[in-house]
């Protein structure tokens, strides 16, 4: 945030609309702090001063008193019709990849979503629900839990973090055999730093070498105690693949979904969050939202960011069409004018021409910003400045999420030597008019999971313009790194030959140099390259011409041996000083 703030006075109570227009913001980016605050508000409800100044920081605002207004009601007589009611939690599975998330997924679907991935690899958020048709608890029965499928490989750590941020409870799976992984952890740290309770679910117990013990150990290390061990963590062993402990794991979800008394309002407008986005052929933008509050409607006039439109598609999880969608409902949503980005929220509207007034303002106030270069790295006290090449890249993904994990992926190749630049990136197939950008900028072309287009392959082989497409992210990195280490000058290695110390200097005219220096480590050669240290500090740098031991020319001089060195006329060395000589060695640049 810049950090002349912009100082706003705000009444003892104000409403969300009006606080909105009072800080010149989208009322979709007032609401989507609160939410992150704890607080559930819908466009023409209110708040208190002190939340204002709370969220206004986050804002960039100074908050101040406006002493000149009053006002007639308080929060509570302006929010007091709510009717809320319990509402499903929102569960999130993360982990390492490969710990059996899908696994067990598929198991709880009777799906097979897993062999349909590239490489094992769930490469997209995935939203379902399920009802509990029997357990062995009767309260429990006929309830529902909303399930997110976040991919768990290390490029997609910017998706599950909008995984932690949109879930009531995380379940963290944890193979058996495997333990605790690096990405284990990053989901641990992530579902704290958003407070978020955490189930643990110890998968692969049917495999020989699994050892559950050793597993809860590992997280208790790492402030997971297991509640056996009498701390607060649920931990459940499980087989995702023969369904062992699967009903189980699915209990201890609701149990704390009850002591969390999950409750929404399903009559206030609705408010949700992007958790998908793509470009489909023939229907336009499409976008997976969650619903957080209120019910969407067929019909409803929305802004989700910039984008902004009137619902008419409003399809469940499995494609079926419905009319409303109540909280923590996962649903594909229709009828925008444009893509929204993957975590941007929703908000309903009374008109389309709100909605769009309220998008227009969201691109006014926070504009697309393209992902960073790689980031400079300052030269250290005595260095010279080098110069980065820099690197343009085209990116085309399938889906609005695969691009945030691509771009993540990318702006983490990063160098001194180097920066990245994305020229332009999207959602959809590579077409004609990428390719014509990509020639005019000289960039590389590379997709994930799309199609290259016949007149753009065409227009690509003739140019010799570089296009590839890729179905697993951590593929497009090992192929960056490779084009990049190619491109780059190589790397020049001083390999050190021998050492001594300057003895004396017996020729110095414009002709001839000659110095006498003992070898004390290694051995020096004619035409080795030599340099020349008083204290620690390089004063000079030249190459060996002639080699003598007493009046014999020679070839090298090994250790213990006291020699003398012909250097190029005018060499600045002294009596004492110390020399190294080596030997450059021309290395290609490994990323």
């Amino acid at each position: 945030m810049p950090e002349n703030k912009k100082t706003i006075y705000v009444p003892e109570v104000i409403t969300v609309k009006g606080f909105a227009e009072k800080a010149g913001l989208p009322v979709t980016v007032i609401i989507s702090e609160l939410m992150k605050s704890g607080v559930l508000a819908t466009i023409n409800e209110t708040i208190d001063f002190d939340t204002a100044s709370i969220i206004g920081d986050d804002l960039n605002l100074d908050i101040k008193p406006d002493l000149t207004e009053t006002s007639k009601v308080t929060v509570k007589e302006t929010n007091e019709g709510k009717n809320l009611i319990p509402r499903p939690p929102v569960v999130t599975i993360m982990g390492h990849v490969d710990h059996g998330k899908t696994t067990l997924l598929d198991h709880i679907r009777k799906e097979h979503v897993a062999e349909s991935e590239s490489g094992g690899i769930t490469q997209h958020i995935s939203a379902y629900q399920l009802t509990l048709p029997e357990t062995k608890r009767k309260d429990l029965k006929n309830k529902t839990i909303t399930l997110i499928d976040t991919p768990g490989h290390a490029a997609f750590s910017a998706i599950r973090l909008h995984g932690a941020a949109i879930t009531d409870i995380v379940v963290i799976i944890v193979a058996a055999n495997d333990g605790v992984m690096p990405q284990t952890l990053e989901v641990i740290e992530q579902a704290k730093s958003q407070n978020v309770p955490i189930i643990v679910a110890i998968n692969k117990i049917d495999l020989p070498d699994s050892d559950i013990m050793k597993v809860k150990q590992q997280l208790s290390d790492h402030g997971l105690v297991p509640e056996d061990w009498g701390g607060k963590t649920i931990m459940v062993p499980i087989s995702a693949k023969t369904g062992q402990g699967v009903d189980d794991l699915l209990e201890m979800i609701l149990l704390q979904a009850d002591l969390m008394d999950l409750k929404a309002d399903p009559d206030a407008p609705a408010v949700g969050v992007v958790i998908e986005s793509h470009m489909e052929k023939g229907t336009g933008p499409i976008a997976i939202v969650l619903v957080e509050n209120g019910s969407l409607h067929r019909g409803d006039p929305v802004a989700i960011g910039s984008a902004f439109g009137k619902i008419r598609i409003l399809e469940d999880y499995i494609g079926k069409p419905v009319g409303k969608a109540l909280p923590s409902t996962p649903v594909r949503v229709g009828g925008l004018r444009s893509m929204p980005d993957f975590g941007d929220r929703l908000l309903t509207f009374k008109s389309e021409k709100e909605a769009r007034d309220n998008a227009l303002k969201y691109l006014q106030v926070r504009p697309k910003v393209r992902i960073a270069t790689a980031k400079h790295i300052a030269p250290k006290e005595g260095e010279e400045e080098v110069e980065k090449i820099s690197f343009n890249l085209l990116v085309k993904c399938d889906v609005g999420g695969s691009l945030e994990a691509v771009k993540k992926s990318i702006d983490e190749i990063s160098s001194d030597l180097f920066e990245i630049k994305i020229i332009a990136e999207g959602v959809g197939d590579i077409t004609e008019s990428d390719i014509t950008l990509a020639g005019a900028t000289g960039a590389w072309v590379v997709g994930f999971r799309v199609k290259v287009l016949g007149a753009a392959k065409r227009i690509a082989e003739k140019d010799g313009i570089t296009v590839r497409v890729f179905n697993v992210i951590y593929e497009i990195v090992d192929y960056l790194k490779s084009q990049i280490s190619d491109a780059l000058p190589p790397e020049i290695i001083e390999e050190e030959l021998g050492e001594g110390e300057v003895l004396a200097i017996f020729v110095d005219d414009r002709k001839t140099f000659v110095a006498g220096g003992r070898v004390d480590k290694g051995k020096i050669s004619v035409h080795d390259e030599i340099k020349f240290f008083q204290g620690k500090t390089e004063k000079y740098r030249s190459k060996i011409t002639t080699l003598r031991r007493e009046k014999s020319e020679v070839k090298e001089c090994e250790v213990g041996t006291e020699c003398g060195f012909g250097l190029a006329p005018g060499a600045n060395i002294a009596v004492g000083d110390k020399f190294i000589a080596f030997k450059k060695i021309s290395k290609p640049r490994v990323i």
